[in-house]
């Protein structure tokens, strides 16, 4: 078995208004020195898999065609 972790996140230059968000209420709540907020998502992924080459190969299809809008998102994949 193979686990997996792939992190997506905003490209540079897109809009975060979620990131904007949590930016304001970080600094409501009292934590001063916080800049810049950007929010992405993380999925943790389990392949019955033992051949880490492919489980990379469908896990950047998984990206590419369902958990990232490649469009606006990057993603990083990090293999256990």
């Amino acid at each position: 078995m193979i686990k997996a972790r792939v992190t997506v996140t905003l490209k540079n230059g897109v809009l975060d208004p979620q990131g904007k968000a949590i930016e304001g209420a970080l600094g409501s709540l009292g934590f001063s020195g916080v800049g810049h907020v950007r929010q992405g998502k993380v999925f943790d992924i389990e392949l019955e898999s033992a051949d880490k080459a492919k489980a990379e190969e469908d896990l950047k299809a998984m990206c590419e065609k369902l958990l990232a809008n490649t469009v606006i998102e990057n993603y990083t994949i990090a293999l256990d």
